[in-house]
């Protein structure tokens, strides 16, 4: 049977383990972009080389969601969820013993591995439980207790870096962490491609309640890996709306991650302010999809996405002109509202529109796109700093992209809710 209800035994297993990846990436997201000189030997001002380790999580991590969204339809969700979490072993030994820059970079590698399979798995895992007016309500959580899992390590490390050694700090944390992750993950998660297929099959017999969704037509009983690839990046309007979102989005996300720690260092805020600044950003994303996500199952997809984008663009920019630990959390906590109202609804929009026999592949496309945003954003934020000679100009640069896609989601999107716009005939 679907619904959170019940199956709140396996749904809870899911929030767990998407927040022991979400703790897994916080690792990074304060004393390693902040010490990167003086721990790893990145000289001052190289902007594009300070984000190669955030490209080369977002190249391999859009890759590895591709390729874990089509093998999940085959091998099933529980394997690559597994197989995410041995990857990831050898990271924190990476933070322990890395002597040179080239090791974090090489060491995002794996984590983009650990990334596009671990985190995948448990969304993809709650698109299969849960009803279809459930979605907003599930990815809310899911993406809560990730970004929660974020914001907390993050602030945790924090703390750890500066009472006790950096490197031995982020090694503990972080193996522990991997360690709890693989043992739950092996013992209680389930496999659910099942309900999948239940789903699949009620909609090929014409059994299933409520609205029509308004899947795609002229696709494939069995479409290939290259027909959901080119049907979700550019032959479906709303689809292609959807991905060029996910992938700009990201560039938020890249700021926050590389360039917010060295400019708020030199701004002369602690490593321990540091993690409250970008902790307010990720704990009110995470916080905040506990009420987006069940929104946009009772208003519809479009505008929160929309809104969401503009909202980010304005905290984004605003964070230029302020000054101080408290006014900097506030434009943080502003671009986490923003971030909060379009993350879990993109996520949705795609499972609406998303045949379930190939929803897994369509998801995984979608990430692809999204998770892509995270190397392009982190390349074209170093080229354009190098270029301008100032961090300033990366902000800049991700704000108006942020307006710029939204205005292309409010003209190009189609409402995806079935029960706002069903499919007709």
């Amino acid at each position: 049977m679907h619904g959170i209800r019940p199956n709140i035994g396996q749904f809870s297993q899911q929030l767990l383990q998407v927040f022991f990846v979400g703790l897994t990436i916080g690792v990074q997201r304060n004393v390693v972009p902040a010490l990167a000189e003086s721990e790893f030997g990145v000289p001052a001002d190289s902007f594009t080389l300070l984000m190669a380790f955030v490209v080369s999580f977002g190249f391999v991590k859009g890759a590895m969601n591709f390729v874990s969204g089509r093998l999940s339809e085959t091998v099933g969700r529980r394997k690559l969820l597994i197989a995410g979490w041995i990857v990831a072993l050898p990271i924190p030994f990476i933070f322990l013993y890395a002597p040179s820059w080239a090791w974090i970079v090489a060491g995002n590698i794996l984590l983009g591995i650990n990334q596009g399979f671990a985190w995948s798995m448990t969304v993809t895992s709650k698109l299969d439980i849960v009803r279809p007016d459930q979605r907003g309500v599930a990815t809310g959580f899911n993406e809560f207790a990730g970004y929660g899992g974020v914001a907390l390590a993050g602030l945790i490390t924090g703390y750890l870096a500066s009472d006790f050694d950096p490197r031995m700090s982020l090694f503990a944390f972080g193996l522990a962490v991997i360690l709890m992750a693989l043992l739950s993950g092996l013992l209680f998660f389930r496999e659910t491609l099942p309900w999948a297929r239940a789903e699949a099959a009620a909609h090929r017999t014409g059994v299933h309640g409520g609205p029509q969704p308004r899947f795609p037509e002229n696709v494939s009983a069995h479409p290939s890996t290259w027909e959901i690839f080119t049907l979700v990046s550019f032959r479906h309007r709303s689809f292609m709306a959807l991905s060029q979102a996910g992938c700009i989005e990201k560039f938020v996300d890249s700021l926050v991650w590389g360039f917010f720690p060295v400019y708020l260092y030199s701004q002369g805020l602690s490593l321990v302010d540091i993690g409250w600044v970008v902790g307010v950003y990720g704990f009110v994303w995470g916080a905040s999809q506990l009420w987006t996500g069940p929104l946009s199952d009772a208003i519809g997809r479009k505008w929160p996405i929309v809104i969401g984008m503009w909202t980010c663009a304005a905290g984004v920019a605003a964070t230029l002109y302020v000054s101080g630990l408290v006014a900097w959390a506030l434009t943080a906590a502003m671009t986490g509202v923003g971030m909060a109202l379009l993350y879990p609804t993109l996520i949705a929009a795609i499972g609406d529109i998303s045949h379930p026999d190939w929803r897994g592949s369509s998801l995984g496309v979608y990430r692809f796109w999204r998770d892509l945003g995270y190397g392009i954003g982190a390349l074209l934020l170093g080229l354009i700093a190098d270029y301008f000679g100032a961090l300033e100009a990366g902000f800049w640069f991700t704000a108006a992209a942020m307006a710029a896609s939204g205005l292309w989601v409010a003209l190009a999107m189609e409402e995806t809710h079935a029960r706002i716009n069903p499919q007709s005939g």
